[in-house]
């Protein structure tokens, strides 16, 4: 496959150039597709009914991101280096230096509903980028025309660089790349179901390669008794609920409330008066379609709003089941009313690992937060108090990611500076000259970047 071919062949020298360098790369890359901004919107409109608004606001985040990740002080090499001790216990130690370097060509699978921002020039490829290392982006067969457009405008950018991207289409081609020998990674965003079918081609390769899947989340929020001002709730889920029609990965769709609340009221009335939206594709549609009728169909559940736009069903939790956990991509929300938190926290325990989780409570009810905040925290990567998950920023300290089946590698994030880690290993040089080793590591550090010396 020329495309790998091309990133094998230029990894080495993308991954000894100095993060300045790369900053000047990546910085054009955003310039030209800001520059272009108008007639890609166009063309993703077209292709994936998202409007005109959603999708300026995402290729701003896009190019924000790029720029983000690219302009790091270079704390990701994540240097130690240890001075030779000779009198060490339990006895000398050698000079030892470590650092992170590039893994070598990157396949990103893109996803359909963020098609500026987790696509062909979206995070994976920006971290992959910024960690050194070519990227391969099989596109999504979501938006074909914008993929292509938004390959030709990188290409140009990276004018002498043009070789750390390359461009693949349809499965059996994404299959092929993923399959690849000279494929050193790899990241996707989309079903769990896809992702499981990939993330085994990526481990039983005769050189198994790491594979960041992102794959699905129903992204649990629960609210205490004390958790007043309910209209304001309602208001605030139903807007989070049907944000992009609910396509977000961070989509709200479990909530616990108190038994005698009128959210569920509340929500409903706030439903029925927001009008029906497009699906990104017709697939998403009856797949959407198709899980709200099985979610509906379990024995205890009732709907509330039954469509065929944004769905609301709830349930007792003394009948819910672990199948009402099951993510059903769009605008649905199931709810569980409670009347004991206590009894609510085995059943969170039972949940699979999910990208978030979201407490509603009064600073008074303390100690019923103490007993909750362990268990959110093993069942996902971002717990959040107050407010809804849907947004995501692209800061140092976001974690988006999560036990599985939230993501096949909960130790990592696909968004923020952080996801620039998982296109790195570690190495260690013993005693070597200083002169002789990666900028990173040398004791006249030429590139400049963060070296905690022991």
């Amino acid at each position: 496959m020329k495309e790998i071919e091309r990133a094998a062949e230029i990894a080495a020298a993308w991954a000894a150039v100095s993060p300045t360098t790369r900053v000047e790369v990546i910085t054009g890359v955003a310039d030209a597709l800001d520059a272009a901004g108008p007639s890609l919107i166009e063309i993703a409109d077209a292709e994936t009914r998202l409007g005109t608004a959603r999708l300026t606001g995402e290729l701003a985040r896009t190019t924000f991101q790029l720029r983000l990740l690219a302009a790091g002080s270079g704390a990701y090499y994540d240097v130690r280096i240890d001075r030779a001790d000779p009198s060490w216990p339990p006895g000398p130690r050698p000079e030892l230096r470590r650092y992170r370097t590039a893994m070598g060509p990157v396949l990103v699978f893109a996803a359909s509903n963020f098609p500026f921002a987790f696509s062909v020039a979206g995070g994976d490829t920006a971290s992959a980028w910024v960690a050194g290392c070519p990227v391969v982006v099989k596109a999504h067969p979501g938006h074909p025309e914008l993929s292509r457009r938004t390959a030709a405008i990188i290409e140009e950018a990276l004018g002498p660089w043009r070789d750390i991207f390359g461009l693949v289409e349809g499965e059996s081609a994404g299959v092929e790349a993923l399959r690849h020998p000279a494929i050193a990674a790899a990241a996707f965003t989309g079903s769990v179901a896809g992702g499981l079918a990939l993330a085994r081609i990526a481990a039983e390769r005769p050189v198994p390669i790491p594979f960041h899947g992102e794959l699905g989340s129903v992204n649990p929020v629960i609210v205490l008794p004390g958790a007043a001002r309910f209209e304001d709730l309602a208001a605030g889920y139903a807007g989070s609920l049907t944000l992009g029609n609910g396509q977000f990965c961070t989509n709200p769709g479990l909530v616990f409330v108190p038994s005698e609340s009128p959210f569920v009221e509340l929500v409903a009335e706030r439903l029925r008066g927001i009008p029906d939206a497009s699906f990104l594709n017709d697939r998403i549609a009856s797949g959407f379609h198709a899980g709200a009728e099985r979610l509906a169909g379990i024995p205890g559940m009732r709907e509330v709003v039954p469509g065929p736009g944004a769905r609301l069903l709830e349930i007792d939790l003394a009948d819910f089941v672990p199948e009402a956990a099951e993510e059903c991509f769009g605008p649905l929300g199931v709810v569980v009313r409670y009347s004991r938190l206590s009894d609510v926290l085995p059943v969170l325990s039972a949940l699979p690992g999910q990208l978030t989780t979201t407490v509603h409570a009064l600073p008074e009810e303390a100690s019923e937060v103490e007993a909750l905040r362990p268990v959110l925290a093993d069942r996902s990567g971002r717990i959040l108090w107050g407010g809804w998950p849907t947004g995501v920023a692209v800061t140092a300290a976001m974690q988006h990611g999560g036990p599985f089946p939230a993501t096949t590698s909960p130790a990592s994030t696909s968004v923020g500076t952080a996801a620039v880690e998982r296109f790195l290993r570690p190495v260690s040089y013993q005693d070597w000259p200083s002169h002789l080793l990666p900028e990173p590591l040398r004791d006249d550090n030429p590139w400049d970047v963060p070296q905690h010396i022991s």
